[in-house]
């Protein structure tokens, strides 16, 4: 019996598929429903609690990212993926890059990578709805159950969120914008929910595959908050907090004062919490060491005004003062 009651759905106009991933979720935790048809597909989007959406590409009523579009327009927290072969590749990429699709897998696949991918389209969803309404408290919860991850990463969303805080505060920002950039830097990195930890945690440098989901963290991450019915200021500070003063960041590649305030300020935070921070891929700096990293970045991926006002907001201990 499947716990879940939220809909996977899966959608191709291939018998044999269906059958075949009909069997590779026999034994899974979700309600599977398939069908050949994209417009029952639609039907069922319309009428049932879908979760997730895995749709081919190449069917004869409907191109697949034209169903996801349709699916995104009548059920937005639906989590949509794709199935493509190799000539529908660049289609596929283009598509998640734009933020039409969470992730994509080519045929043929492996069951056990689709199961993965199912599990954490529907980890995503889960989230979504976690966020939607919860109190402060539950917001720093779901953070913190997030970077469990990560065991490295412990405590960063609280630390960074505190920094920017008093940022907020000496700038004399809003009460309200600055419970949204509270909020914001709790979940600035909510977007690796759907990230393998094996990419996560990798030592060394990421293959050009690995790097692209992680560049696309801060899209995912947005879109969740952003559906989540949270603030604007707390869904630009998850969507451009890896955006560069100088306009090399991702994903949007923003400049200057492009860059909304309350990301550039999470920005700062961020980068000396991570900096000061044990990581797989290098051991922590001491405070002194971190601040005059941040001078170096001053005008290249940090606002120079605010990163001075943070330097100067530091004591030697690296604790605000």
């Amino acid at each position: 019996m499947n716990a879940n009651t939220d809909i996977v759905l899966f959608v191709d106009d291939e018998p044999m598929v269906l059958r075949s991933i009909e069997r590779a979720f026999l034994n899974s935790p979700y309600k599977i429903m398939t069908t050949g048809d994209a417009d029952e597909a639609l039907d069922i989007v319309r009428n049932e609690p879908v979760a997730v959406v895995v749709t081919d590409q190449r069917m004869p009523k409907m191109q697949g990212i034209e169903l996801l579009e349709r699916v995104k327009t009548i059920s937005p927290p639906t989590v949509k993926i794709l199935l493509t072969g190799y000539a529908d590749l660049a289609t596929a990429v283009r598509a998640i890059n734009s933020g039409e699709v969470f992730r994509f897998i080519q045929k043929p696949w492996q069951d056990a990578e689709l199961a993965e991918l199912v599990a954490a389209a529907y980890r995503r969803f889960e989230l979504q709805r976690s966020l939607a309404g919860a109190d402060e408290a539950k917001l720093l919860a779901i953070a913190e159950t997030i970077e469990l991850k990560d065991p490295l990463t412990q405590g960063h969303c609280k630390r960074v969120a505190e920094y920017a805080m008093r940022m907020a505060g000496r700038l004399t920002v809003d009460k309200n914008i600055q419970r949204c950039i509270r909020a914001g830097a709790w979940l600035h990195d909510c977007g690796k929910i759907g990230i393998p930890e094996s990419i996560l945690n990798h030592c060394g440098a990421l293959d050009e595959s690995g790097m692209a989901l992680v560049r696309n963290h801060p899209q995912w991450g947005a879109e969740v908050v952003r559906l989540a019915g949270m603030g604007n200021e707390a869904v630009n500070v998850v969507l451009c907090h890896h955006e560069r003063y100088d306009g090399t960041g991702y994903p949007l590649q923003l400049s200057g004062e492009q860059i909304p305030l309350e990301a550039r300020i999470v920005a700062i935070a961020d980068m000396y919490d991570a900096v000061t921070s044990d990581r797989p891929y290098r051991k922590k700096r001491t405070p002194n060491e971190a601040l005059e990293i941040l001078r170096h970045e001053q005008g290249r991926a940090l606002d120079p005004v605010l990163t001075q006002m943070f330097i100067d907001m530091i004591g030697t201990t690296g604790e605000p003062s």
